[in-house]
């Protein structure tokens, strides 16, 4: 029996398996032209989606360039697919209005476009939606959508899997992509709520290389351009996927130069705080421990708290990376404590080359920035026949590392006051955290978020800068960024960064950045060439004695005239390494740091390494051990007491009273230490039995005396003091029998917790 003599439903889902089997399917079931869309089959495609499969993420719908919202009119690159060792046979995609049915015309929205007509078609029987032609293994499927135009509201694009004769079709999950008109959803996105200003570090960290991305590396003067960049407010896009570069966009794309970029950045105003540059690095891919990554601070507040830079790849057409307009500012009207993103390189629109050195062809008109992908050209570096991700080329780190003035002046948020620091999070001289905290007492709006009950700063284990605690550490100048010219005097800086702030909260004043002239081609008339800047030194051919070492650059743009290009690419000079009889030092790897010397506080460590090389090839003067300090959780301290009061005098004149001697807390225990003693000690007093012939006495024959006073101020503020009061005799009698009525006198402890 063949496919079309099944059951109606499970016909339905063959359906997704083979579009022939589907149109055989509508023939079968009824006359062709009651087969199209207008009685409802694109309706029944979502009934039929029966089988679910929850909380998978093997298969996945992506939008190029992952957007939260779409421009109305934008096209964009769709894509389905399946994570390996995964596969599927066949695919169905539509895109819907959000909450509509799919049973009318209307309901679908923006229009889609076969990249491959050996890969996709429309489904016969529901025009709208895109399908397989031929069912076949595959990892991935790609087309384009165009969106709607403005008004239409959020847009959700749904794919549906076939795998053998499984459907899988997420309403909420991998497979669904919600998106929203980009008009109606970036308002709310770039309100800020947040109180004060944070500061916050950014560090770029390549990994554009020639392990990870083999195909036509460029192995000579490869590099990252000098990153420039912004913290602003919505009213000003840097660049944007979907919009035009800039001219100072087009020459950071194109020439990695950001003097243009950065003078348009400085022409905003108000709508920028801080403008953002990091180092050029050369080589593109470098060894975190033979260099550091380029870092950078900035600050932003409530109206400017959005940053963006780029930087290029070079050499290539017009490819950069780049954060656009990231917001550091939570719903919640706080400021992001770090966000991490990893970045893939993306087209300015300037140049139409697909190779890395590519020649000069500007793109006319000039298109739109947008990201690269596997499938753009065969001959692109990125290519990949079945259209996989790009593996990211760099990743950003952003990280906050101070917030200042929490509150607002309308503030409805009243909070306790902050808690001391905690201990740091780091033991030895690595850098730690600290955080304090203060409790939310009062919330007068409750439409109004009350954030900020923890702050944090950085720190390090105690002790780690006794020596030179008000002294900034620098870092070794970085190398010199490219010349801000092609042709001609330019300009070129070079940076250092901050390795170790001072402990005594000062300010580091010693310069961070270096500018002076540079001079590249010289000579720019039509029959001289462009040139890159020279690239960095070879290391010496020698290891001691006299080596040769070289440079590259490349030529970027030939003659106007046709001529020639005449100009070096090469340079080879002599260097001088160390005489060979002095450099015998062959080493042994460190060893492990030994155990602390101590086994609570602060203490040292050590480790050593051997000398290999034979002693008579001459005297080696390398160090053979290492000692550091070292920092173990802190030792137990008990409680110190001071020594007893004397007694204080009895508090009865006659009879059993008591008296009371006190001590003060001189230190209170820490790190789980012996708790303090008691404080006040009491013991029985007995003067003389009082006489009963006394008592026995008419009341007129006794002692008259006063009520109490009142307790006299404590003799001191802390540290264990006394207290007194006094009954008097208001009236005396002269016989002898009542000679012992005397004043009465009671002593306490007061204030007794240490100063």
């Amino acid at each position: 029996m063949t496919a079309c003599g099944l059951h109606s439903r499970v016909m339905l889902l063959l359906c997704f398996v083979s579009t022939a089997a589907c149109n055989t399917f509508a023939f079968t079931e009824e006359p062709p032209e009651r087969a199209g869309k207008a009685d409802g089959y694109c309706s029944r495609i979502l009934r039929a989606q029966s089988n679910r499969k929850e909380g998978t993420n093997e298969f996945r719908l992506r939008v190029e360039g992952d957007p939260e919202s779409y421009q109305p009119g934008s096209t964009y690159r769709v894509s389905v697919i399946a994570s390996s060792p995964s596969y599927f046979r066949g695919f169905t995609l539509i895109a819907l209005k959000e909450g509509a049915e799919g049973d009318k015309d209307e309901d679908y929205v923006g229009n889609f476009q076969i990249i491959d007509e050996e890969e996709a078609q429309f489904m016969t029987n529901c025009p709208p939606a895109v399908t397989e032609s031929t069912p076949r293994r595959r990892t991935s499927i790609q087309v384009f959508w165009t969106a709607p135009p403005s008004g239409s509201g959020c847009v959700v694009l749904k794919a549906s899997i076939v795998q053998k004769r499984i459907i899988y079709f997420q309403d909420e999950g991998s497979l669904t992509k919600r998106m929203c008109e980009k008009d109606a959803t970036d308002k709310p996105l770039l309100d800020c709520c947040a109180c004060g200003t944070a500061k916050y570090r950014v560090t770029f960290y390549g990994n554009w290389s020639e392990k990870i991305h083999p195909k036509d590396y460029p192995r000579r003067a490869n590099h990252w351009s000098a990153i420039i960049g912004a913290s602003h407010s919505k009213n000003y896009v840097l660049w944007e996927y979907g919009g035009f570069a800039s001219e100072g966009v087009k020459q950071v794309a194109e020439l990695g130069s950001p003097v243009k970029m950065e003078e348009e950045i400085r022409q905003k105003g108000d709508e920028v705080l801080t403008v953002i540059k990091m180092k050029a690095q050369w080589p593109a891919w470098q060894p975190l421990n033979v260099r550091a990554a380029p870092s950078a601070e900035f600050s932003v507040d409530r109206t400017r708290h959005l940053m963006s830079f780029l930087t290029m790849l070079g050499p290539s057409p017009d490819w950069n990376v780049g954060l656009s307009a990231e917001d550091l500012c939570t719903k919640e009207c706080g400021w992001a404590q770090k966000v991490v993103q990893d970045l893939i390189p993306w087209d300015a629109g300037t140049d139409s080359g697909v190779t890395y050195e590519s020649p000069n062809k500007p793109t006319a008109p000039q298109e739109k920035i947008r990201p690269l992908t596997s499938l753009d050209h065969p001959q692109s570096p990125f290519y990949d026949p079945e259209g996989g991700a790009i593996t990211p080329v760099a990743r950003v780190v952003v990280e906050r590392i101070a917030r200042k003035g929490e509150q607002c002046l309308d503030a409805t948020c009243i909070y306790s006051n902050w808690s001391p620091w905690s201990a740091c999070s780091s033991a030895t001289c690595e850098k730690g955290k600290r955080m304090r905290q203060r409790m939310l007492k009062a919330q007068l709006d409750l439409s109004v978020p009350c954030p900020h009950t923890q702050d944090f700063e950085p720190c390090m284990g105690p002790g780690c800068s006794d020596e030179d605690a008000s002294t900034c550490m620098m870092s070794e100048w970085i190398t010199w960024s490219p010349c801000s010219m092609s042709c001609g005097m330019g300009t070129r800086s070079r940076e250092r960064y901050v390795k170790q702030f001072p402990d005594d909260g000062s300010v580091c004043t010693l310069p961070t950045e270096e500018t002076e002239n540079c001079v590249v081609n010289e000579d720019c008339s039509p029959s001289s060439c462009l040139v890159t800047e020279w690239g960095e030194w070879d290391a010496c051919s020698a290891t001691c004695g006299l080596g040769m070492k070289r440079r590259e650059r490349m030529v970027k743009m030939p003659p106007a005239d046709g001529s020639i290009c005449g100009a070096e690419v090469l340079e080879v000079e002599k260097c001088m390494m160390p005489e060979c009889h002095t450099i015998p030092c062959l080493l042994t790897p460190w060893s492990d740091w030994s155990d602390c010397s101590v086994t609570c506080g602060k203490g040292l460590r050590t480790r050593q390494r051997v000398l290999k090389s034979p002693v008579e090839l001459g005297e080696c003067s390398e160090e053979l051990e290492q000692v550091e300090k070292c920092m173990l959780p802190e030792c137990p301290i008990d409680c110190a007491m001071s020594e007893w009061t004397e007694w204080s005098e009895c508090n009865k004149s006659c009879g059993k009273g008591h008296t009371i001697r006190t001590r003060m807390v001189k230190l209170e225990p820490q790190f789980g230490g012996d708790p303090c003693p008691e404080s006040i000690q009491r013991k029985k007093c007995k003067i003389r039995k009082c006489s009963r012939r006394h008592e026995k006495k008419s009341s007129k024959d006794r002692c008259k005396m006063r009520p109490w006073s009142n307790w006299t101020e404590c003799t001191k503020l802390c540290g264990g003091g006394i207290q007194e009061r006094l009954m008097t005799v208001k009236r005396r009698f002269k016989t002898a029998q009542l000679s012992s009525c005397k004043d009465r006198k009671e002593i306490r402890a007061c204030n007794v917790h240490p100063c």
